[in-house]
């Protein structure tokens, strides 16, 4: 029997975009026009489904999407047998809107014949992302929301991007502060190109502020001290500026912990906050009430260690370190177990090769106030060390990287030779060192495979300033730093990109100039291995300086180009250096020795302000430098320190001249002779959160061989300022030490009647001292670009003999700056110092002062 489609025979099956809800099935016949019958056998007949075949598939409504792609998802073909009513239409919906590709399809059969059905979906597609705008922000934070909400342009809107949209735009609100933001998102759609616009309408309301915290049920804990421990949840109160008192739940969750966390450090191991309420003040503030139930205060009785058999527990516990009557705490404990690397009880074990070594502490018993502690030691076998896999080191050649990896193929593991590899790649400065991954990775055979993850930071220097110094007019400096340099492959031009890097050498070329007045080029070369077997480093380097002094009216007239110089200078320098690292006292100490000749020609020109204005001198001194650095990584350190000793000794001429000899009294400096020491020392220490405390020492001292030879004026230490050369730096063979809060140059002392004058002052001393207290913060460690901020107490002096030399006289400052670092330009650094002590005649008590500095750290 056929049936033919008179008014339009239609067989639906609708879902709805918005609530996920079927639509009614509905199946109806058309009827002619004269009134007649239904059919008894129709296909809405659920009490008696027929088979049909497919006879034929179309899709309706697309204008972007394929349509035969759409129906591969319907799961039908044609030719397929479908019983109706029954599930098929509706899995064929389904499958259609579980695409996410849709608003809406619906299923219409359009025409049958006997068993064979025709069917026809009809679809309407959902737009594409145009773009997103936001209303009722500023511009700079709708760049900010761009990482927050994660959508494309091009990528399909559906109803869960909506909702995540508006739900990741007010997290970030909420996270700044904003708990009462209001978010609306709605879409634009352009009927045109199937296009639509998402726009974010936000209403941000004030910062919700904490206005008061109340500790219930606290007796045994200084309030003070809690709400340190809240390092994201502080209250209101005047001049809070670092750590702003704003509401944010999810800091204020994580700081709930670290309440509790400080409880058990101090031996409340059974405290917890019972509960915390919320109360809205008002809408623009919170208060915010913890109730605590603090316990008792637990100490150790009894340490024993079970399954030990390579040490003792009398020797387990010497590591350990705890004893009867100490405070029980659980963090102090997982410290002493395995965060000390060298000095815990892991390193005792894994040092020596037992990578599998673990320790598990449990309280055997609780008494009164008192706990028996059992530590479950579990040794395993001992470890060694099959593979070192290599990765991400896409500049630096492989066997710069390996050379300072401290775990070899065929050495037992060790847990501190891992952590010193760590250092050792952090402080190469190629590598970003908060990136630096290390994995372990064991074998089935007993070995392990250790893998290193490294990202390469850019590191190459490019020095391109200018500036103006009083009357020596503008001053240009071009220098090009390349920090992996790579010699062996100069001759290979694949490798220039723009100079070959990658086997870790150092080469360095600087010009500055000032017009005709002054010219300096300096090219230096480090090879840090020689030989490639043990770290001895090959260093040399070349200087040439050129001043010449104009009349001031010659120099600035017309015929400028004609100006003769009424005195002049030069000063060629040469440098041969060869260090290496030591084993003894530990290695991480240093030994470098070199050797310096300097020729220095004046031609009228009194520079030293001592009468010494023609002649040759020439300079020939041994260097001699013992160091030990252990910090931790160059641009932002938070352990370790450096301590340097350095000796420049002459030759002592005058010992082989006769008690009568008089020295060229036309050139009395033919031959420069003296001896200097200096000694400089830094130690880094994380104080609290983030902050860095590094405390400084310098020193500088400068003799001569005996009484018969004055101490010259060469090698003097000048001291005052940003530590930079500043007017003076066309002076020949000083020390310029920066002290803030004073004046460039200008801090010396004579004796206590007399004042230094500013020709004085530039002469130099012959000792000085100084030291430095400075609390940094870090703003941004991206390797990019280090920020750092600083406060800092100072305090040195400068004398000009050894009879006036009194190292508690000193002057003092302090103040604050910050400092960039960036890989392509060095360190950038701006401070303002406040003077506490008056330089008669240069300065008064009290007097601020602003520093500049760049490429260098202060002294």
């Amino acid at each position: 029997m056929k049936h033919f489609l008179c008014a339009g025979l239609l067989l639906t099956a609708a879902l709805t975009a918005t609530t996920g809800a079927w639509a009614q099935v509905r199946v109806g016949y058309g009827a002619p026009a004269a009134a007649q019958p239904a059919p008894t056998n129709t296909l809405t007949d659920y009490a008696n489904p027929k088979e049909y075949t497919i006879a034929g598939l179309t899709l309706t409504g697309t204008r972007f999407l394929d349509p035969n792609s759409l129906l591969s998802l319907t799961g039908l073909r044609k030719g397929d047998k479908i019983r109706l009513p029954g599930e098929a239409q509706g899995s064929a919906i389904r499958k259609l809107m579980d695409s996410g590709l849709l608003y809406d399809a619906e299923m219409v059969a359009t025409k049958v014949e006997g068993n064979s059905l025709w069917l026809r979906f009809k679809v309407n597609e959902r737009p594409r992302l145009f773009q997103i705008t936001y209303a009722g922000i500023r511009k700079g934070e709708s760049e900010s929301l761009k990482d927050k909400v994660k959508l494309t342009r091009g990528k399909i809107i559906t109803n869960t991007d909506i909702k995540n949209a508006q739900l990741a735009v007010k997290k970030y609100y909420i996270e700044k502060g904003y708990l009462n933001a209001k978010v609306k998102v709605t879409t634009i759609p352009d009927s045109t190109r199937n296009n639509a616009t998402m726009r974010i309408q936000i209403a941000k309301g004030e910062k919700v502020k904490i206005s008061d915290i109340e500790f219930a049920g606290r007796e045994e804990v200084a309030e003070s001290a809690l709400r340190s421990k809240m390092k994201g949840t502080k209250q209101m109160r005047f001049g809070r500026v670092f750590s702003p008192s704003k509401f944010v739940p999810k800091k204020f969750e994580e700081d709930k912990g670290k309440v509790v966390d400080y409880y058990n450090k101090l031996g409340y191991r059974d405290a917890v906050i019972e509960k915390d309420s919320i109360a809205n003040s008002g809408g623009r503030t919170v208060g915010i009430k913890l109730t605590l139930s603090e316990g008792n205060k637990y100490y150790y009785r009894n340490v024993n260690f079970e399954g030990n058999y390579l040490h003792t527990s009398d020797r387990l516990r010497e590591v350990l370190g705890i004893k009867k009557g100490d405070v029980y705490s659980p963090e102090e404990l997982d410290k002493r177990l395995n965060g000390n690397p060298g000095q815990d009880l892991s390193s005792l074990y894994m040092d020596d090769g037992y990578l599998y070594y673990r320790a598990e502490p449990v309280e055997r018993a609780v008494v009164g106030d008192s706990i028996d502690l059992d530590i479950r030691i579990y040794e395993g076998k001992q470890a060694t060390i099959n593979r070192i896999i290599l990765n991400g080191n896409t500049k630096t050649s492989d066997h710069v990287v390996m050379r300072q990896i401290r775990t070899l193929p065929g050495q037992k593991f060790s847990k501190t030779a891992i952590i010193r590899t760590q250092r050792e790649l952090s402080t190469l400065g190629y590598f970003d060192p908060e990136k630096i991954g290390i994995n372990p990775i064991p074998q089935a055979d007993g070995t392990v495979d250790i893998e290193y993850n490294v990202e390469e930071k850019p590191n190459d220097q490019i020095e391109l300033s200018g500036g103006w110094g009083g009357y020596i007019g503008f001053v240009g400096t071009l220098g090009l730093t390349f920090n992996n340099f790579s010699a062996r492959n100069i001759t290979n031009l694949s490798a220039w990109r723009p100079l070959p890097a990658g086997d870790g050498q150092r080469l360095s070329i600087r010009f500055q100039a000032n017009g005709k007045q002054f010219q300096t080029y300096s090219l230096s070369f480090v090879e840090p291995w020689l030989g490639g077997r043990k770290p001895n480093a090959l260093s040399v380097s070349l200087s040439h300086t050129v001043y010449r002094s104009y009349n001031y009216y010659d120099l600035y007239s017309r015929n400028s180009g004609n100006a003769v110089p009424i005195g002049s200078y030069t000063n060629t320098a040469i440098t041969v250096g060869l260090g290496r690292q030591l084993k003894v006292p530990d290695d991480y100490f240093s030994l470098s020795n070199s050797v310096t000749y300097q020729q220095y020609d004046l031609n009228n020109l009194n520079i030293f302000g001592n009468g010494y204005s023609n002649g040759v001198s020439n300079n020939f001194t041994f260097n001699t430098t013992l160091s030990r650095n252990s910090i931790d990584q160059p641009q932002f350190p938070r352990l370790g320190s450096s301590f340097t000793l350095s000796g420049s000794f002459t030759p002592p001429y005058s010992v082989f001249r006769s008690k009568d000899y008089q020295p060229d009294a036309a050139n009395p400096y033919r031959w420069v002779e003296y001896h200097k020491w200096m000694f400089d020392a830094s130690w880094f220490q994380t104080a609290v959160g983030k902050f860095v405390l590094n405390a400084r020492a310098h020193m500088g001292f400068l003799g001569s061989y005996n009484s018969r030879t004055p101490i010259g004026p060469f090698e003097r230490f000048v001291l005052g300022g940003s530590g930079l050369a500043g007017q003076g730096q066309f002076a020949l063979a000083q020390d310029i030490i920066g002290l803030r809060g004073y004046p460039d140059r200008r801090v010396l002392t004579l004796d206590n009647n007399r004042v230094a004058t500013g020709n004085e002052a530039n002469q130099g001393g012959v000792v000085y001292s100084k030291y430095v207290a400075e609390l940094r913060y870090p703003v941004s460690l991206n390797p990019s670009a280090t920020i750092f901020v600083l406060g800092f107490l100072e305090a040195g002096n400068n004398w000009a003999t050894y009879k006036q030399y009194n190292p508690f006289d000193l002057r003092r400052s302090a103040g604050a700056g910050a400092r960039i670092f960036m890989p392509a330009f060095g360190l950038i650094g701006i401070d303002y110092g406040w003077g506490f002590d008056e330089i008669p005649g240069v300065q008064k008590a009290g007097t601020g002062q602003f520093h500049f500095t760049i490429g260098q750290q202060f002294r």
